[in-house]
């Protein structure tokens, strides 16, 4: 199984330690690419510092993030699965799974980014403010940009397993597989049930879908469950107490939907 994660906008604190190595990371066929980015981001930032923070969508209180990136090949990495924080890495607690758990995220957790295209938690990143939504100069587009490359890398990664896609639509359209994969890749909605004057409502949940969706590839994780099709995944969800419906059923051209329904969000 492989899941698709959204990075976190906020990363940890910078440390003292040794950079960042491309040639060491994961998807090795994305060195190029994340070289170029690499050098563009570092470039923008170590110049005009206003453009930069324009240009990364920067409020005056994250101008300090446009020095940070002007230091990334000097700054100190660390695991990306320490890097990232937010709802969604809160929840999936990586820091507290198991030995066994822990490498099963090793193995199967793709986080999507602007800066690398996709990493896996243990590839080694310093923390970086760039979102898959910037035009970067002179690269343009980063979802344009980074989908090129990841079209030629990830369907080789997902061979011919279950993909559950939980990211966000800025990365989602970074890559969307295509052809088999597709009918192999599943997708969840996270919907409160609410009783409204006497008749149940339903609505999609926002923010704390992220929190949701943290929790299933916890859960999924620390009971060892790998399901190899989306059929055997509903199972595993609702064996583990989550309330799934199937939403639509995935073709050779778009992926399953889940619904996955909650009364509390938090």
């Amino acid at each position: 199984m492989l899941v698709l994660l959204p990075p976190s906008e906020g990363k940890a604190a910078p440390e003292a330690g040794v950079p960042v190595e491309l040639a060491g990371l994961s998807l090795p066929g994305l060195a190029g690419a994340r070289r170029r980015v690499l050098g563009a981001l570092v470039e923008l930032c170590a110049g005009d510092g206003e453009r930069a923070a324009e240009v990364l969508g920067l409020s005056k209180g994250l101008r300090g993030e446009v020095d940070k990136n002007a230091g990334l090949l000097t700054a100190g990495a660390r695991p990306a699965g320490e890097v990232y924080t937010g709802v969604l890495f809160d929840n999936l607690g990586l820091a507290k799974l198991d030995e066994a758990a822990y490498a099963r995220a090793e193995r199967s957790l793709l986080v999507f980014s602007g800066l690398w295209g996709a990493v896996r938690i243990g590839d080694r990143i310093p923390p970086y403010r760039c979102s898959m939504g910037v035009k970067l100069p002179p690269l343009g587009a980063l979802g344009a940009y980074w989908r090129g490359e990841l079209d030629a890398v990830l369907p080789e990664e997902a061979a011919d397993g279950l993909v559950l896609d939980l990211r966000s639509s800025a990365y989602a359209a970074a890559w969307k597989p295509a052809g088999a994969v597709a009918g192999r890749t599943v997708t969840v909605r996270v919907l409160q049930e609410r009783e409204v004057d006497g008749v149940l409502k339903r609505s999609v949940v926002s923010h704390f879908n992220k929190a949701t969706k943290g929790r299933l590839v916890r859960d999924l994780l620390a009971a060892g469950l790998e399901p190899t099709a989306p059929g055997e995944l509903v199972d595993a969800l609702e064996q583990l107490g989550h309330r799934v419906e199937v939403s639509a059923r995935g073709t050779e051209r778009k992926p399953w939907q889940l619904d996955v329904v909650v009364t509390d969000v938090h």
